[in-house]
């Protein structure tokens, strides 16, 4: 395994680094992400509503050529009458207002980590790294890295349901397509993830007019439908909701199951804040997307009521001469909100990494104006695979539809958790906070209820998939534990180190970095070096890559460097968890602040560790143990990680037992 300690120094950033360096809950103020646009000022808010629309509203944007569809003929006994497509209608009406309009764009958006969003930002946010095991922060922590998990599972079945619902749209046109609709979905989907390493920079500058496009039309296609019942409207009217429940009884409840497709891309409006800033993403909810949503719906509800019979109603609105581009308007629209998500694993994973959570992957910038756009070649082809396989498996929309909203319902729930506890931290007016969010957990827990009876039926996919993701981390951090550890278990104090090297014979020229966590100890392999090879350059650097629990650390705050004599020096480097770690660029700079290190005369030591599973050991169980020992063995190589040329690398082997 390479680097093992260095990788050690990448988790303690986030502790040592925050202490010293960054706390993000020192200051309040600099989190109401209010009024933060991450630095997208530069930009004008046409350009940035307009991007917003290809990437933040996808997934919502699509969910009207299914959802409304699924609440009447995925659940039985639910009959197509006026009662009940105005109680379904008034339902999907108020879900909207409520999850998106008030809990996300009003509520849980304020809460920004220096501008960025996402369940991993509110993990941030409550600082947990700092604090000890079984306390309410770590407990809270773990609860986070739960719901991060529970997006992975997400992260397969939105490309899968969205283009499958898309093409679904040939059979309305003529049932001969029929066989052809799965085969023309995964052809889809293979062409989607092979671009994948491509970047999404070119096609990137169509999402945002496609989907300006899409919406529009969605408007009028829910016009078209309206025209036929204008009463259609008397929906917006909550009594209508009520009734319904009372009416139908447990199978009124179980619909709540799928009203909730309409809310499903509710937590992309907040994981991708730090993309395009507050306004913008609610400027083009208020102004367009939401008026479409809404216009459609209803206009389907219109056509439900003038013909109980359809079973399309999304395509059955539109003219026939418009049918066939209203399909290919619809696979482009799916195939974007697919972009969207996939991009959001990539991201999410990339953040994972950084704080320590997931092994080192192979992560490859793919633009170099954005540092959002990455591309991870393992994920993309566990997403691929794993898309794939469900398409074949679930064969339709509807079938898929059972498995989908029981991670994204569950995610909801964790968010509006862990926005309560940030909220109550920042001392903002904690009763109105926990009323807040006590009525938001009866929405967001309804829903989840609903969802957990689609478990039996495909909901325990997602499930299965965040246990399996959550379980992977828990072991790559407890691992890691345990090999940091028995590391320093054989090593002495620093500063008596230091002045022992008074006794070297002598000192050869150049630099030695060597990469390790910032502590009082002799980092073990500058030990194993000296033990074996009996000499030492005459400058040593002691390499920290510290990440910290906030996006993104300004150049200035990028280094920290301390003299600790006889020509050693510690040198502390500062990213955030949205930004890349790269050692040649943090040593060139370290000249700024006073350190030279000549490039052309830098070895780099890093860690070689063989780990070598054992009862002996306390700590874990030895599967868990060879688990972690598999995932050390294939993780990316440190050199490439942190960007550090082969030829300036030595690596000391060691063997540890765990």
């Amino acid at each position: 395994m390479a680097g093992e300690e260095e990788d050690r120094s990448l988790a303690k950033g986030s502790k040592n680094g925050a202490d010293e360096r960054t706390d993000p809950s020192a200051d309040d103020g600099q989190h109401n992400g209010g009024n933060d646009d991450n630095g997208k000022s530069h930009q004008s808010l046409p350009f940035l509503c307009l991007a917003a629309l290809g990437i933040v509203y996808g997934d919502i944007g699509t969910s009207p050529i299914y959802a409304l569809r699924e609440a009447f003929y995925s659940h039985d006994g639910i009959s197509v009458v006026p009662a009940n497509i105005f109680g379904v209608l008034s339902l999907l009406f108020w879900s909207l207002i409520i999850v998106i309009s008030i809990k996300y764009l009003a509520v849980v958006m304020r809460a920004s980590n220096n501008g960025e969003g996402g369940i991993i930002a509110l993990v941030a946010l409550l600082n947990p790294w700092k604090t000890e095991k079984k306390s309410r922060r770590y407990i809270l922590m773990l609860l986070g890295l739960f719901g991060a998990a529970l997006l992975y599972g997400d992260g397969t079945i939105t490309p899968a349901i969205s283009v499958l619902s898309a093409i679904e749209g040939l059979e309305v046109a003529t049932p001969a397509f029929k066989p052809y609709i799965v085969p023309i979905t995964i052809a889809i989907l293979i062409g989607l993830f092979l671009i994948q390493k491509r970047g999404t920079a070119a096609v990137g500058s169509l999402f945002g007019p496609v989907m300006m496009v899409w919406f529009v039309v969605l408007g009028l296609l829910g016009i078209n439908g309206i025209i036929h019942h204008p009463s259609v409207f008397a929906a917006i009217n909550p009594t209508y909701a009520i009734s319904f429940f009372a009416d139908n009884g447990l199978a009124g409840f179980l619909v709540l199951g799928t009203v909730f497709l309409v809310v499903t891309g509710g937590e992309a409006l907040y994981a991708d804040m730090g993309h395009f800033g507050l306004a913008p993403i609610r400027l083009a909810w208020f102004f367009l997307v939401l008026p479409a949503l809404l216009l459609n719906y209803f206009g389907q509800g219109a056509m439900m009521l003038e013909n109980a019979d359809i079973t399309q109603p999304f395509y059955q609105m539109a003219p026939d001469w418009a049918l066939y581009p209203v399909v290919g308007l619809a696979t482009l629209a799916t195939v974007i909100a697919s972009q969207a998500v996939i991009s959001g694993v990539f991201s999410l994973t990339r953040q994972a990494v950084q704080l320590g959570q997931l092994p080192r992957l192979n992560i490859v910038q793919t633009s170099h104006e954005s540092y959002g756009q990455v591309y991870i070649p393992f994920m993309n082809w566990i997403l691929m695979f794993a898309t794939i396989g469900l398409v074949l498996g679930f064969r339709s929309s509807s079938n898929l539809a059972a498995a989908y909203g029981v991670a994204v319902s569950m995610d909801m729930v964790i968010t509006t958790i862990l926005a309560f506890f940030v909220a109550y931290r920042w001392g903002w007016f904690p009763r109105t906070a926990g009323a807040i969010a006590v009525a938001l957990l009866i929405v967001d827990l309804a829903f989840l209820g609903a969802n957990m009876f689609k478990v039996p039926d495909g909901g325990w996919y997602p499930l299965l998939v965040a246990g399996v993701i959550f379980f992977i981390m828990g072991t790559w951090r407890r691992g890691r534990e345990l090999v940091g550890r028995q590391l320093q278990s054989d090593t002495e104090p620093l500063d008596e180190f230091i002045e022992s090297l008074d006794q070297l014979p002598m000192r050869i020229d150049g630099t030695a970095v060597f990469m390790t966590e910032a502590t009082s100890k002799t980092p073990p392999m500058l030990l194993h070096h000296l033990r074996h090879n009996r000499v030492l350059h005459e400058q040593v650097i002691l390499l920290t890559v510290n990440t910290l629990d906030v996006p993104r650390v300004p150049a200035a705050d990028r280094l920290k460097i301390d003299d600790l004599g006889h020509g050693v020096y510690r040198v502390q480097v500062y990213y955030g968890f949205m930004q890349a770690s790269n050692v040649p660029v943090a040593l060139r700079f370290a000249g700024e602040f006073g350190l030279e290190v000549d490039l052309d005369q830098t070895t780099v030591y890093v860690g070689r560790e063989s780990l070598i599973p054992t009862s002996e050991v306390p700590g874990m169980m030895v599967w868990r143990e060879h688990m972690f020992a598999f995932m050390a063995l294939n993780a990316t190589r440190a050199t490439s990680y942190y960007r550090i040329p082969p030829e300036r690398v030595v690596e000391l082997g060691i063997q540890i037992e765990i």
